[in-house]
């Protein structure tokens, strides 16, 4: 039976978290856990932590760490055979320490976008509400302006995803994960990429990860030449 390899990755608003989930589930088979997926899966259920989510969401507000952990430690404890990559959990230090408690992490992968790049691509970024699906007008337009593609429904643009907005949501992102990446730090599997291209970061992460599972990927994400 193959070791399992469990992985986070972290990143401010915009940093491309998404994308390079998605190529590394791809690639190397990993399973994708989204924790907005579960938010919306949560509300949409009804369940007895989604009411509790969705009472903050409909006033803006982060959902707290008590409520972050009730809804996804569940889950991975479904998933405690599997191997997978989580992507907005832990975001804090009560988080990470509620993680440790259940697993041990073997990797994590923290991607630092400079400011200009960050505002760039959310002043673009569409999102349908409903999936989570992104669009960027700039690199990813939807096929009909301002539709999602699938369902053909409204796309919105979040208030907090307009430059007025984004520094002091950068501003308490670095705040909150900075205890979060010294944690990870400090246990030796932090990993950390720079730059203003997923497609010129994917192929360090892509090759990281090759050596750390012992194995090439099984279905290689195509990537622009730099």
């Amino acid at each position: 039976m193959a070791k399992l390899f469990r992985a986070a990755i972290m990143g401010p608003p915009g940093s491309g978290k998404g994308t390079i989930s998605k190529r590394i589930a791809q690639s190397f088979g990993l399973q994708y856990l989204s924790s907005g997926h579960f938010l919306r899966e949560s509300i949409t259920a009804n369940t007895e932590a989604g009411v509790l989510v969705r009472s903050y969401v409909e006033r803006s507000l982060l959902v707290p760490d008590h409520v972050m952990t009730r809804l996804m430690l569940p889950r991975l404890e479904h998933l405690i055979g599997h191997s997978w990559l989580l992507d907005g959990f832990p975001r804090t230090l009560a988080q990470a320490q509620a993680l440790n408690n259940l697993c041990q992490l073997d990797l994590v992968i923290s991607l630092n976008v400079p400011f200009e790049t960050l505002k760039d691509r959310l002043s673009d970024r569409w999102v349908h509400p409903a999936s989570g699906r992104v669009y960027n007008m700039g690199f990813n337009p939807p096929k009909v302006k301002g539709k999602d593609d699938i369902t053909g429904e409204p796309l919105i643009h979040h208030d907090d995803d307009k430059p007025e907005a984004l520094m002091s949501r950068l501003r308490h992102y670095k705040d909150v994960a900075k205890p979060v990446i010294n944690l990870y730090k400090s246990q030796g599997i932090l990993h950390s990429f720079s730059g203003t291209e997923t497609d010129r970061i994917w192929p360090y992460i892509n090759s990281l990860l090759s050596t750390k599972m012992h194995t090439q990927p099984a279905d290689a994400v195509q990537t622009q030449t730099p």
